[in-house]
């Protein structure tokens, strides 16, 4: 009996995106990782809309095998008033998704912002550009741009003392570089304005980790029925990074989250993505334990990986070459692929940008090269992990 492979995605953001669909072919994935990110965040997804995007991919050959993502509005993650009509939009986009035939979503509830990086092109000894995270940037943002209250006390004195310094010498400029950087968006979305931010940690200042944990189960348990009676499996992203940060609680990055998670609403459909870079930027995770424990429920997978220092900086670092053991990620995975009926699809998450796309205008992370090396490595450690385990 031959071995069934993981399905090789490919995040793209739509008709705009500098990388087409025909990269995307060479490249050799197969789905297509898409969302209607011209729509506004808590607005129904139109059954006519997604067929016209369903048939665009389809044209070219593709199939759009998953949703990411579609967006949990704010009023539904602080449960504040209105929130049941969100609720209601949501479940909308939901039955018209599966009425199309894409039933599996990736979604988050990380508060406010979506992702988190002080720098977009930190450049690598090879002189490819990779996205980074600085604790001492973030500081510096947190406490002289944002201006947050209370700020300086929560961070380490060492943090402190080298973000004063650093922030002497910045322009304002360079303040407002930062602040663009990190009040970044999703592609193709708007991104959150800094007084937006500031109204935003004031509401969370009344939601703590426990109370956000709650306003995620009443949400999986308000679209509970229309998930399994639609065949839709909800796969929560990790947050990233995996960790509180401008006072935001955060709800999804260890072993003991995606536990309370899974068993906050024991049902199939509640499921996880996987995403091996974010989790890895956790200094404590395990990330093999950690997906040993969640598998049978991860539905998707973002394959990364990142390089972290003592103090916690990480940036993302070639897809074989962080702080991941990706052979046993690959391993367990492609295991536990040959138990299911429908094929996991995975897709190489954050490429670096490298060779002629050093020249060219792309979404952070999402060149066409960088990731068409990544998904080469990971569909080759595929091969290595089914024929070291089937032996001919």
């Amino acid at each position: 009996m031959s071995t069934k492979r993981l399905l090789q995605g490919w995040r793209w953001y739509g008709p705009n995106d500098s990388v087409s669909l025909q990269d995307v072919k060479q490249a050799g994935a197969s789905v297509i990782v898409n969302a209607l990110h011209h729509i506004p965040h808590g607005e129904v997804w139109p059954l006519e809309t997604i067929l016209e995007r369903k048939a665009y991919i389809e044209k070219a050959g593709l199939t759009w095998g998953v949703v990411e993502s579609l967006p949990v509005h704010e009023v539904i993650k602080t449960r504040s008033r209105g929130y049941e009509q969100y609720i209601k939009n949501y479940k909308a986009s939901l039955v018209n998704l599966a009425k199309a035939g894409v039933k599996t979503v990736c979604y988050n509830f990380m508060p406010v912002l979506d992702w988190t990086r002080t720098q977009l092109d930190y450049t690598l000894e090879n002189g490819a550009k990779a996205l980074y995270f600085n604790f001492i940037d973030l500081a510096i943002f947190d406490i002289y741009v944002l201006k947050r209250s209370g700020a300086e006390s929560e961070y380490p004195k060492e943090v402190f003392n080298q973000a004063a310094k650093k922030a002497k010498g910045l322009s304002s400029n360079e303040l407002d570089e930062l602040a663009k950087v990190i009040l970044m968006g999703i592609p193709n979305e708007k991104n959150i304005e800094l007084e937006d931010l500031r109204k935003n940690i004031d509401v969370y200042k009344n939601i703590d980790k426990q109370g956000l944990r709650e306003n995620l189960k009443l949400f999986l348990e308000d679209i509970a029925q229309v998930c399994q009676e639609h065949g839709i499996k909800m796969t929560i992203h990790p947050d990233d990074p995996p960790y509180p940060i401008l006072g935001l609680p955060r709800i999804a990055g260890n072993m003991e989250d995606f536990k309370y998670i899974l068993n906050a609403v024991d049902m199939p459909f509640n499921g996880v993505c996987f995403c091996t870079g974010s989790l890895s930027a956790g200094k404590d995770n395990d990330i093999p334990a950690l997906l040993e424990e969640v598998k049978e429920r991860v539905y998707f997978a973002h394959l990364r990986a990142v390089k972290k220092d003592d103090m916690g900086n990480f940036y993302e670092a070639d897809h074989l070459d962080g702080d991941v053991d990706m052979y046993r990620v690959v391993e367990i995975l492609s295991k536990e692929n040959q138990n299911r009926a429908e094929s996991i699809v995975f897709r190489p998450d954050h490429g670096h940008q490298l060779l002629d796309d050093l020249h060219k205008v792309s979404n952070p992370g999402y060149s066409a090269i960088g990731r068409l090396k990544g998904l080469a490595e990971i569909r080759g450690l595929e091969l290595g992990v089914i024929r070291n385990a089937n032996p001919s």
